[in-house]
């Protein structure tokens, strides 16, 4: 990209299993994800940016196995079995910013396993089993320059994750 006069928003993901759930009646959910050993989740993007007037963000990830569950009802049982066996989850990100008059944002992550569920049911059990035997990486290699706003660049690998909110 170059000479661009708005924002620049750049992201490439991949992902093995993916599943979103949003019901709103009591409910048991079952879930169940598995990635096999051939898999290879792998996330790379090269990017070069020039002479923006906007923000610019850049973004890869990779994620094995993801599994989110909303929910609203009065009785809420989740179940939930995550195996990631695959190869890797991947992210490379290798981005060169310059001449950017406002703020950059540079961001990698890779997940093995990731399961949120959030409800306001008085009534609610949650069971989460997560496995991951993949090699989890995030690999960012970034060259920003001449920037006039803030500069943020991070970069996650994660095996298993959680969040379970309950209001």
């Amino acid at each position: 990209m170059v000479n661009t006069s708005g924002n620049v928003a750049i992201d490439t993901t991949a992902g093995g299993n993916n599943a979103e759930i949003i019901t709103m009646n009591d409910t048991n959910v079952q879930t169940g994800q598995f990635t096999g050993g051939g898999a290879d989740i792998v996330s790379i993007g090269n990017v070069n940016v020039q002479n923006t007037v906007g923000t610019v963000s850049i973004g890869s990830q990779a994620i094995c196995n993801a599994t989110d569950v909303s929910t609203d009802p009065h009785d809420v049982n989740i179940a939930n079995n995550q195996i990631c066996d695959a190869v890797d989850p991947y992210s490379e990100l290798n981005a060169n910013v310059s001449n950017t008059q406002n703020d950059v944002s540079i961001a990698g992550t890779a997940i093995g396993n990731s399961f949120s569920e959030d409800t306001n049911a008085p009534n609610s059990w949650v069971s989460t089993n997560q496995i991951n035997n993949a090699s989890v990486e995030s690999v960012v290699n970034a060259s920003v320059a001449n920037t006039l706003g803030n500069v943020a660049v991070s970069s996650t690998a994660v095996g298993n994750t959680v969040q379970i909110v309950h209001y």
